[in-house]
């Protein structure tokens, strides 16, 4: 049976269950860049994002901390860590008080975020858990903030996402390399934990991935320019029967979103 989430030992009680730590350099490149694109507005003035469960090394939070800094040079991020070996690595790359690293977890630490990116957290989770884990987080973000929770694999080139508000799920988003595909349902083993037990027959995220697959296939004369301009036309194509709300501009960078409402379980 999954233990439940629990509060870490320690005097910060931090809400979670480390994770398997796993990261590399540019893992988090594509959802970074959907959140520059998706919510520049968050940005404005001097707002705190926090980068919740970083892993074994603080890049990918540095890494985030610059890419918004260029939209934004006053935004200070903050990321979280349960396990105390990676504040600690985290800290020694610190930048006071535009980067900083505690220790932390779903409670995120007292902080008050806008912007909270949970990448990769929840996978170890029961989907039951993993819907606690949105409430708890979504109960920490300031007035009008938004999570971005979602997964994706150890290079980046496979990732999905959802974004929320108070108000709960908004958008689901998948992001691609579209020449590491063989098909687009290639990217259901890395479906948020919300989603990846429903990929079946009846549920609304199987039936998005098989008309994309279909629309990939359908798009198969557009091979010859390269698997990018397949997939812009696979989307195109889904645009006509699904509410796709993105643009040209975004699928040329391998991503798609919908509402949630047309994926949600």
């Amino acid at each position: 049976m999954a233990r439940a989430p629990r509060l870490a030992a320690g005097r910060a009680r931090a809400l979670g269950l480390p994770t398997r730590g796993t990261t590399n350099p540019n893992r988090l490149r594509r959802v970074d860049r959907w959140v520059v694109s998706a919510h520049r507005d968050l940005l404005r003035g001097s707002p705190l994002v926090v980068d919740l469960g970083y892993g074994s090394s603080p890049v990918t939070t540095v890494e985030m901390a610059a890419r918004l800094r260029a939209v934004c040079p006053e935004v200070r991020v903050l990321g979280l860590e349960l396990d105390a070996e990676r504040v600690e690595a985290g800290k020694a790359v610190a930048d006071p008080p535009w980067l900083e690293f505690r220790r932390g977890g779903f409670e995120l630490a007292g902080a008050r975020p806008v912007l909270l990116r949970a990448f990769n957290v929840l996978r170890q989770y029961t989907e039951e858990q993993a819907l606690e884990a949105w409430t708890t987080m979504l109960g920490r973000l300031a007035p009008g903030g938004v999570l971005v929770e979602g997964t994706c694999d150890e290079i980046g080139r496979r990732c999905s996402w959802v974004s929320l508000t108070a108000e709960g799920p908004r958008t689901f988003t998948l992001s691609c390399l579209p020449a590491d595909l063989d098909t687009p349902g290639d990217l259901a083993e890395r479906l948020p934990k919300a989603l990846i037990h429903r990929n079946v027959p009846g549920e609304r995220v199987h039936a998005l991935l098989s008309e994309l697959d279909a629309c990939w296939a359908t798009a198969a004369p557009f091979a010859p320019f390269g698997p990018r301009a397949r997939w812009v036309e696979a989307v195109r194509l889904l645009s006509a029967r699904w509410p796709v709300l993105d643009d040209r501009k975004r699928w040329r960078l391998g991503e798609v979103t919908v509402p949630w409402d047309s994926v949600a379980p």
